[in-house]
């Protein structure tokens, strides 16, 4: 059973899909075109792209797998340091450019490649030269500033080691010149011998001093991490933006996803009957007949009748067999025929079917019970001077004159006379039932067409005197909601509901439209051949006129 749902359901939605294909082709279609021409009118944007290599240099061998993680540790900070203000106005001092920091940090995009040494650096730009340029520019600007970061640790230590070696260098030259100014006499021994001792001080000293400034800048260079390009960046050939192809194509599919969620809120929002299924599932009623959108004379002739052999007309024929077939116990002699509200197209419904009965070779008597706004002379084409309401005001009920004949054959008519003030009362009146019954006798099926169920009460004071009850409803115009309340409305008055009939279905964009297409296929044949036999199908005797719309 979950199977058969989930299938209708598949069903129904691809139902839906092929309902709105205008919709979902135009929406796609729009989106995608948009785009086109929105990125073909974008200024080309192109991006040269570097590679900057991060090496943290060990002090010793057995350091160099800590080192390798520092360095990876400063790949992180320098992709954050390498687009700050010093390196930014560097850039733009050294290559000359009319660019704000603002402005050129807009344009670079840095980002560390994981679990590497590595930094990539795009630049975007609308020249691809200076694109380039300004890549390579950013790498010698970084690696000069960080250099010249690191360096300035040892900067203070070194200048103190060099001063103090460059005063110690000069005591040094002062001692041997006053030793070499003194006379080699013994009196002069003892000045000779201190100013040797102090040069010998001195030389030791300048050595230590020596010493301590190579070992400053052994470990300056040893604790000073590189920055090298490891890629340098080349004009690009092709721009990067505007993507045309790209843009468009998932342009396109946003509007096809849009188009598509639009279709679904609105199905979900839509309180009408749209299909046979509604019907089924929503009023517990079968479906006796459905009637294709058609168009009929200038002069509002019945379909059935103007051109018998079209699949409207086959389906008013399956909706006369359904409804023989809907009642087998007890035949079905009166026939009342409404609809939840108006403009369902119900006295059409109604004058067809008689048309339809009266060709199989039946007495149809169709009656006008709709007091307020009468329609059946005028698709008849009869005069309704006298009808119904004229034998209300009878001593005795006598149809002489009222009950006329149609062009139609075995089709007679009742129309509804002059309009009363009181409806509602003399349709359940017993003078009703007693017109009803002389109709019985002098016909095979009555066809009674009444107001909406839901504007007046005519529809429910006859169901009691009727043999069954037809509703008519339009999909997609006929509200769910007065569909439920008119045959809760029915029931409650104890009607035989024998189903419902959907008019003016729209077939070309739903999945009905297959079964019509094999009927129009079929009498197409039927009709071809008839010519080649020399015989011409037999035309009704109404005119048919020039066709114009119809509900």
């Amino acid at each position: 059973m979950e199977t058969q749902n989930f299938s209708e359901d598949i069903r129904r939605y691809i139902g839906l899909l092929w309902h709105w294909a205008w919709l979902l082709i135009l929406a796609t279609v729009l989106a995608g075109v948009s785009a086109y021409l929105v990125s073909s009118q974008m200024t080309e944007i192109y991006q040269a792209s570097t590679s900057l290599l991060i090496n943290e240099a060990p002090a010793t061998k057995s350091t160099d797998y800590s080192s390798i993680l520092t360095s990876e540790r400063l790949t992180q900070t320098y992709s954050q340091m390498i687009v700050k203000q010093p390196v930014l106005q560097g850039v733009i001092d050294r290559l000359g450019l009319d660019l704000t920091t603002a402005q050129l940090k807009g344009m670079i995009t840095v980002q560390p490649v994981r679990d590497t040494q590595l930094i990539e650096v795009f630049v975007q730009d609308i020249d691809p030269e200076r694109a380039a340029l300004i890549a390579n520019g950013l790498v010698v600007e970084f690696s000069d500033w960080v250099q010249e970061l690191q360096t300035s640790r040892y900067t203070a230590s070194k200048l103190s080691l060099e001063t103090q070696l460059t005063d110690l260098n000069l005591q040094i030259e002062q001692t041997i010149t006053q030793r070499a100014n003194l006379s080699s006499d013994s009196q002069d021994q003892g000045e000779r011998d201190r100013l040797d001792a102090l040069q010998a001080q001195y030389r030791q000293t300048y050595a230590y001093l020596l010493q301590s400034y190579e070992s400053v800048r052994l470990a300056e260079a040893n604790s000073t991490s590189s920055v090298v390009q490891a890629e340098p960046a080349q004009s690009p050939k092709t721009p990067i933006k505007p993507r045309v192809m790209v843009n468009t194509a998932l342009a396109a599919v946003v509007g096809l996803m849009l188009s598509i969620g639009i279709i679904f809120l609105v199905e979900a929002l839509d309180d009408t009957l749209r299909s046979p299924e509604d019907v089924s599932r929503q009023l517990g009623l079968p479906v006796l007949g459905l009637i294709a959108r058609y168009e009929m004379g200038g002069e509002g002739d019945p379909i059935t009748a103007a051109q018998p052999r079209t699949p409207v007309a086959e389906a008013f024929r399956s909706l006369r067999t359904n409804i023989q077939f809907a009642s087998v116990d007890k035949p079905v002699r009166r026939l009342l025929v409404t609809s939840p509200s108006p403009s369902d197209g119900k006295s059409t419904v109604a004058i067809n079917l008689g048309i339809v009965l009266a060709q199989s070779e039946r007495r149809v008597a169709i009656i006008d019970a709709d007091l307020r706004r009468p329609k059946l002379h005028k698709l008849v084409r009869l005069s309704n001077r006298r009808g119904m309401s004229d034998l209300f005001v009878q001593p005795k009920v006598f149809l002489d004159g009222t009950l006329q004949k149609t062009e139609i054959p075995n089709l007679l008519a009742l129309s509804s006379g002059s309009l009363p003030p009181n409806p509602s009362e003399l349709l359940g009146s017993g003078k009703m039932v007693q017109i009803l019954d002389q109709l019985s006798e002098q016909t095979d099926v009555i066809i009674i067409d009444t107001p909406p169920v839901l504007a007046v009460t005519d529809a429910s004071v006859l169901s009691p005197h009727v043999d069954g009850i037809i509703l008519v409803v339009k999909p997609g115009v006929t509200k769910l909601a007065a569909c439920r309340q008119a045959v809760d409305q029915l029931r409650r008055v104890g009607a035989n509901i024998l189903g419902v009939v959907l008019n003016d279905v729209e077939l070309k964009r739903s999945r009905y439209y297959y079964n019509y297409k094999g009927y129009y296929a079929y009498y197409e044949s039927y009709g071809e051949a008839s010519d080649r036999n020399g015989k011409q199908p037999k035309k009704s005797k109404i005119k048919q006129p020039e066709a114009k719309p119809t509900r």
